[in-house]
């Protein structure tokens, strides 16, 4: 049994990278969009296009956004805002995983730097990460 779920978990991801492969671009095309401001409107959100693949690494090479702690908080996946986390100083974009509906999952909230939560207290690490859109890093 645990074979069969491993292997249909396994197709499910196949499935779900190829999907995305086919819908964004290659992210090391650099792009002549100003910078971002802090704010989280519209103009600013990331778009599906600026998502870079499952295999490419979390680095700022990749990432657009740059936010301090004080600026991550205002993307707290709340009002219509979009949800995203920090981790190892990497930022992710959460709004459409579905268990992070409304900005919270397991008692973690969007908005933060939860590298020390998912490190030592999600049970699943930073495994789950793979794939999320990467739109930013945390700064310094």
């Amino acid at each position: 049994m645990k074979k069969r779920i491993a292997v249909i978990t396994f197709a499910l991801l196949l499935v779900l990278l190829t999907i995305q492969g086919c819908t964004t671009k290659d992210v090391t095309t650099p792009t002549a969009e100003p910078a971002a401001t802090a704010e989280p409107t519209a103009a600013t959100e990331p778009t599906a296009t600026a998502a870079p693949t499952a295999t490419a690494a979390p680095t700022a090479t990749n990432a657009e956004l740059v936010l301090t702690l004080d600026e991550l908080a205002k993307y707290d996946g709340k009002n219509g805002n979009p949800a995203y986390i920090a981790v190892d100083g990497v930022i992710y974009d959460v709004t459409n995983v579905p268990q992070w509906k409304g900005g919270e999952h397991h008692g973690f909230t969007a908005g933060n730097d939860l590298t020390v939560q998912i490190k030592t207290i999600s049970p699943h690490g930073v495994a789950k990460l793979i794939g999320v859109p990467i739109v930013g890093k945390l700064a310094n």
